[in-house]
């Protein structure tokens, strides 16, 4: 060979281990760029997509909040790290992820990632509970709540779009149409500025999951969704605290519906008075209203309160029995009847004391 061809074969291996080592000095800064800001900072930056935001947008807003290295290098992977379904929502980050884990989650919208706010929605709230919880969540007050819920233009655009509400909810007698028909669960909302109607809608749809899975039995069963809802908020009231005693007390009142007796419930005279109280008044229990199911016999308006799934089954379950009445003792424990001489005996047995109603 050569010295001519030496010269070459060496200048050639010098050449490449040139690119080799320009290519690896290039990686190791692009992995560096695409690192994290600050690997000790694990403070929470909220970072908020708008729809129809590409890859390298995203990448200019996560360096004005401060989350991007080095923008050459992010820009390279925005490129080419195949975001394809970057999703828009509100995100938090902080500055000890990398880029990819950044959009990584953008990509997929990561529910770990998202930004969540927490309600409630109690088993046994009535509506003006549910606004209570619903105020503390958009900002806007319960009154405003109570007042779009009860508003009948709204309404009917719900009726619209939800099969289980029907005009019976607009009922002349019911006091709020929508009492009973939002689920009882905890929700997250991962909206920035969540609107009461959007929160709304989440609880109907959860509603209708529930709903739709015993659709079937309702109808077998002869009853409205209406009807089905009222009848098992009054049981979730009635402290159904074990699927056999939502049964038993579904069990009662059946009986007593069939037989077109009045359900004899104070759980609905508390309704009427928006309070939860044993020691109802005189005054109160002579109530004219058609919730009064002291002295209105057969189904009253409406529900009364959120509807859980225990109190529902229990409906569709109702226990074959005898027994037309039921009492709660102090101690939560149950004390059926099949006459109102044995309720009596019950009720003398098993009183509550004053120091009981304090607690």
């Amino acid at each position: 060979m050569s010295k001519h061809g030496k010269i070459s074969l060496k200048g050639l291996v010098i050449l490449v281990l040139i690119v080799v080592v320009v290519f690896t000095g290039g990686f190791i800064y692009y992995l560096h760029g695409i690192g994290p800001v600050d690997s000790t900072d694990s403070s929470d930056v909220m970072v908020t997509i708008e729809n129809g935001s590409g890859a390298t947008a995203i990448v200019y807003q996560l360096n004005v909040q401060g989350l991007i290295k080095d923008m050459n290098c992010a820009k390279i992977n925005a490129r080419i790290g195949g975001y394809n379904s970057l999703q828009a929502n509100t995100y938090i980050f902080n500055k000890s992820m990398t880029l990819p884990e950044m959009m990584n989650a953008i990509n997929t919208g990561d529910f770990n990632y998202l930004s969540k706010t927490t309600f409630e929605l109690k088993e046994g709230y009535r509506l003006t509970q549910c606004a209570e919880s619903l105020a503390a969540v958009t900002g806007t007050s319960k009154d405003e709540i109570m007042a779009l819920w009860d508003d009948k233009d709204y309404v009917k655009s719900l009726i619209d779009k939800y099969w289980f509400l029907t005009d019976e909810v607009l009922g002349d007698d019911v006091m709020h149409p929508l009492e009973g028909y939002l689920f009882p669960d905890t929700y997250f909302v991962t909206e920035s500025d969540p609107t009461v109607e959007s929160i709304t809608e989440m609880a109907l749809g959860e509603m209708d999951t529930e709903l739709t899975r015993r659709k079937a039995d309702i109808d077998a069963a002869g009853y409205t969704v209406h009807e089905f809802l009222t009848l098992g908020s009054i049981v979730c009231k009635e402290g159904c605290a074990t699927d056999e005693d939502a049964a038993h007390i579904a069990g009662v009142f059946k009986n007593r519906l069939e037989q077109d007796m009045s359900l004899g419930s104070d759980v609905t005279v508390c309704y009427i008075f928006d309070e939860d109280r044993v020691d109802l008044k005189v005054s109160q229990l002579e109530s004219d209203s058609k919730y009064n199911s002291r002295k209105v016999a057969g189904m009253i308006p409406g529900p009364i309160s959120t509807v859980p799934a225990m109190a529902m089954d229990g409906v569709l379950n109702a226990m074959d029995t005898d027994d037309l009445f039921f009492y709660a003792g102090p101690d939560g424990t149950i004390y059926y009847a099949k006459t109102s001489e044995e309720h009596d005996k019950n009720v003398e047995a098993h009183p509550w004391t004053e120091e009981d109603l304090e607690q």
